[in-house]
C-alpha cells in the first residue's frame, strides 16, 4: 500500500518526491499458478509491473516474487525477442572468473534447440558485459566425453559442437567450473538450479567453518585480525547480494528475479546492475545474434 511505502520511508528519513509510487493491494503468493499473472491476480503489482515495462513506461523490472509467475508474466505480457521460443534466467556465479549459468530455474525441460539457443544468449550476455572477445561455453555434465550424460545431452553435445554461433568447448564437470573452463554454463533449469544452490550452500558452510576455525582461541583470533580484509573479499566472493539479480534473457524488455529472501543490498544492486544492462544494449545484441541464423535454432 502507498500507506505503508510513504510510512517506512518517512521513518528512514527517505525523499520520495522524485520517486512514482503506483498503488495496488492485489500480491501474487508463492503458492500462486504461474498463470495467475495474467488471469485472477492481473492487478498485481508483478503485473502491473510489467505492462508498464511493455509499454515503455520504464527501463526494467525487477521482482523477488514468485518465479513461475514472473516467467509467464514476462513471457506472456513483456513477450520474447523474435526467434526466441524460451526465456532463460541467468545467473553470474561469482567464482574469480565469473561464470553465467543458464539455464538456473525456468525451464525444467528443454532439447538441443533450446540449450543452443541458451548458449547463443549466454555468449552475446557475458562478451558484452564482461568485455569478452569471444565467450566459451560449456555444457554441464557428469563426465568431459561427448557420449557422456543423458541421451538429450549426448545430442546437445552435437549440437552444440557443430554450431558455429558459439565458441564451444565441450562438456564441463560441477567439479571445474571454479577454474576458468568457461564463461556460460548450459543446462536444463533443473540441473542448473540444483547446482546454484548447492554453490550458495558450500559457499555459506566453507565462510562459517573458516569463522569457526578462526575464533576458536586467542591466537587464531589474532590471526583473524591480520587477515579481515581478506576474509571480507572471500565473504563478498560468495555472497549473492553483492552481484545483484539474475536476468530473464531472451525478452524484449528487461526483468531481473531476485531472491525471495532477498535483502537491500541484493534489491539495491539488481536496480544498479539494470543500468549496466540497459547501455549495453543487451537485449537488442541477443536479437541480432539470433536472426541472422534463426533457421538453425528454431523450435522444433
Amino acid at each position: 500500500h502507498r500507506e505503508t511505502i510513504e510510512q517506512i520511508a518517512a521513518d528512514d528519513g527517505l525523499n520520495l518526491s522524485d520517486i512514482e509510487i503506483v498503488d495496488t493491494d492485489v500480491v501474487i503468493d508463492m503458492e500462486d499458478p504461474a498463470l495467475s499473472v495474467v488471469r485472477d491476480k492481473n492487478r498485481s503489482s508483478m503485473a502491473i509491473g510489467l505492462h508498464m515495462l511493455a509499454n515503455g513506461e520504464g527501463d526494467a523490472f525487477v521482482s523477488a516474487g514468485n518465479t513461475g509467475a514472473l516467467l509467464a508474466g514476462a513471457t506472456l505480457i513483456v513477450r520474447r525477442i523474435k526467434g526466441v521460443h524460451r526465456a532463460a534466467i541467468g545467473t553470474v556465479i561469482p567464482f574469480p572468473v565469473p561464470v553465467l549459468l543458464l539455464d538456473s530455474g525456468a525451464n525444467t525441460e528443454v532439447d538441443e534447440k533450446t540449450l543452443l539457443q541458451f548458449a547463443v544468449m549466454g555468449s552475446a550476455y557475458m562478451e558484452k558485459l564482461y568485455a569478452l572477445p569471444r565467450a566459451r561455453v560449456g555444457l554441464l555434465n557428469n563426465g568431459t566425453e561427448p557420449t557422456k550424460g543423458t541421451p538429450l545431452y549426448k545430442s546437445a553435445h552435437a549440437v552444440l559442437a557443430e554450431s558455429d554461433l558459439i565458441d564451444f568447448v565441450g562438456n564441463v564437470e560441477a567439479k571445474a567450473i571454479p577454474f576458468d573452463v568457461c564463461d556460460v554454463l548450459v543446462c536444463d533449469g533443473f540441473t542448473g538450479n540444483i547446482l546454484l544452490k548447492t554453490v550458495e550452500g558450500m559457499g555459506k558452510f566453507m565462510i562459517q567453518t573458516l569463522k569457526g576455525i578462526l575464533t576458536e582461541n586467542a591466537v587464531t583470533k589474532i590471526g583473524a585480525l591480520t587477515m579481515r580484509k581478506q576474509l571480507k573479499n572471500m565473504k563478498s566472493q560468495f555472497d549473492t547480494s553483492e552481484h545483484g539479480g539474475a536476468p530473464l534473457l531472451g525478452l524484449k524488455g528487461l526483468v531481473v528475479k531476485t531472491h525471495g529472501s532477498s535483502k537491500a543490498k541484493e534489491v539495491k544492486n539488481s536496480i544498479i546492475q539494470c543500468i549496466a544492462f540497459k547501455e549495453q544494449a543487451i537485449s537488442e545484441k541477443i536479437g541480432q545474434c539470433l536472426s541472422p541464423r534463426e533457421e538453425d535454432i528454431k523450435e522444433p
